[in-house]
C-alpha cells in the first residue's frame, strides 16, 4: 500500500491527538490514584520500621517520604517527579538523570527521564524493580495471548464452516464456559489437576518463578513454569476469540465476493484463507492487541495463584505492605500501556481494512 501525503499528514495529526489524549489520561490517573493512596488510614513509616520504631525515627521517615505535606503538593512532587521537564531543589539533583538547563535560587530547571522513585521496603529504584519484573509478566501475556489467538481462531473457523451442527454448538459452549470462568479459578483448577494429582507424571510445578537459581548461584530459566499460568490466562482469551471469529467468518462468508471467488473456480482453501479470513481477521486482531494489556494486568492474580515472580505478585507485596512508590509505578506503567496498545490497535485495523481512515 502506497501512503499519500493526506493520508500521512492525517496520521501524524491522528497520532498527536491521541498522545495529547493519553498526556492527559496519565494525569487523571496519578491525580486519582494518589489521592486514594494518600488519603488512606495507613502510616508507611510504622510498616517499614515495625511498631517499635522510636518516635523520632518514625518523624524522620515520614519526612523523606514526603508524607507530611498536604495532598495536593504530594500530588504535585509526584508529577514533578515523573515529568520529562522537572523544577526540583538544587540539593537533589543526583537524583534524577538528565540534562541541567539553569538554575533559579534553590530550584534547578532539568529534563530528565521519569523518577518513580525508591521502595520504601528495600530502598531499590522502582525503575529498576518494574524492569525485573516486567519481562517476565510480559512473557505470561504473551504466551497468553499466543494461544488465546491461535486456538481461538482455530476453532472460530471451524464453527463457522461447519454452522449449526453439533460440532459448532459443543465449540460455543466450550467458548462460553471459558470466558466466564475468572482467571484466577481455572489457575487453581489446574494447578489442583496437573501439578497436584497428576504431578508426578506432568512434572508441572504447583509454584515456581520464570527462573531459579541452581546449585552453583547462577539464574537458569524454568520454562515449564510457563506452562500452567499461560493456560490459566489464556482460557478467556480462546473464549472471546472464538465467538469473534465465528461471528466474523459466518457475515463474511456471506458476502458477495466470496461467492463469485467460489463460482470463478477458485480452490476452497485459497477462498477461506485468502478472501475470507483476512477480512473476518479485522476485528480479531483489535480485540487481540487490546486483550494483551488486559491479560498484563489480569496476570496478578494468577501470578498469585502459582507464586510466580512477575510484576503482579511484585504489586500484591506491595500492597500489604503499603510501598506506595511500587504501587504508583505499575499503575503508571498498566496506564501508559493500555494507551499505546489503543493507539496501535486503531493503525492497525486501518492497516488491515483499507475502507478504514485515520483521519
Amino acid at each position: 500500500m502506497i501512503f499519500s501525503f493526506p493520508y500521512l499528514s492525517g496520521m501524524f495529526r491522528y497520532l498527536f491527538r491521541r498522545l495529547s489524549y493519553g498526556i492527559g489520561v496519565m494525569i487523571a490517573v496519578v491525580l486519582l490514584v494518589t489521592t486514594i493512596i494518600y488519603s488512606a488510614k495507613v502510616d508507611p513509616a510504622s510498616l517499614t520500621f515495625g511498631q517499635r520504631a522510636d518516635t523520632g525515627s518514625m518523624e524522620a521517615k515520614r519526612l523523606e517520604y514526603g508524607l507530611d505535606k498536604p495532598l495536593l503538593l504530594q500530588q504535585w512532587d509526584y508529577l514533578n517527579d515523573i515529568s520529562p521537564l522537572g523544577a526540583v531543589y538544587r540539593s537533589q539533583v543526583d537524583k534524577y538523570s538528565g540534562v541541567h538547563l539553569f538554575s533559579l535560587g534553590n530550584r534547578a530547571l532539568l529534563i530528565k527521564a521519569p523518577y518513580l522513585r525508591t521502595s520504601y521496603q528495600t530502598g531499590e529504584q522502582v525503575s529498576t524493580i518494574l524492569l525485573k519484573k516486567i519481562p517476565r509478566t510480559a512473557a505470561l501475556a504473551l504466551g497468553a495471548i499466543l494461544v488465546g489467538a491461535i486456538i481461538g481462531i482455530f476453532f472460530g473457523v471451524i464453527a463457522s464452516l461447519f454452522k449449526d451442527s453439533i460440532l459448532d454448538r459443543f465449540i460455543v459452549t466450550l467458548s462460553v464456559v471459558g470466558f466466564s470462568l475468572p482467571s484466577y479459578v481455572m489457575a487453581m483448577i489446574l494447578a489442583i489437576v496437573f501439578a497436584y494429582l497428576l504431578g508426578e507424571y506432568t512434572g508441572l510445578n504447583i509454584t515456581g518463578g520464570l527462573t531459579t537459581l541452581d546449585d552453583e548461584g547462577n539464574e537458569v530459566f524454568v520454562w515449564k513454569n510457563l506452562i500452567l499460568p499461560v493456560l490459566a490466562l489464556g482460557i478467556r482469551p480462546i473464549g472471546i476469540f472464538t465467538q469473534l471469529t465465528r461471528s466474523a467468518m459466518l457475515d463474511v462468508l456471506n458476502q458477495d465476493y466470496i461467492r463469485t471467488a467460489k463460482a470463478k473456480g477458485l480452490p476452497a482453501s485459497k477462498v477461506l484463507f485468502k478472501h475470507a479470513l483476512r477480512n473476518a481477521l479485522n476485528p480479531v486482531s483489535t480485540s487481540i492487541t487490546g486483550w494483551f494489556a488486559s491479560l498484563l494486568a489480569g496476570a496478578f492474580f494468577v501470578e498469585n495463584v502459582f507464586s510466580y515472580d512477575g510484576l503482579g505478585l511484585e504489586t500484591i507485596k506491595a500492597l500489604d505492605t503499603y510501598d506506595i512508590p511500587v504501587v504508583l509505578g505499575v499503575v503508571l506503567f498498566l496506564a501508559l500501556v493500555f494507551i499505546i496498545v489503543n493507539i496501535i490497535s486503531d493503525l492497525i485495523y486501518a492497516w488491515l481494512d483499507p475502507r478504514v481512515r485515520v483521519s
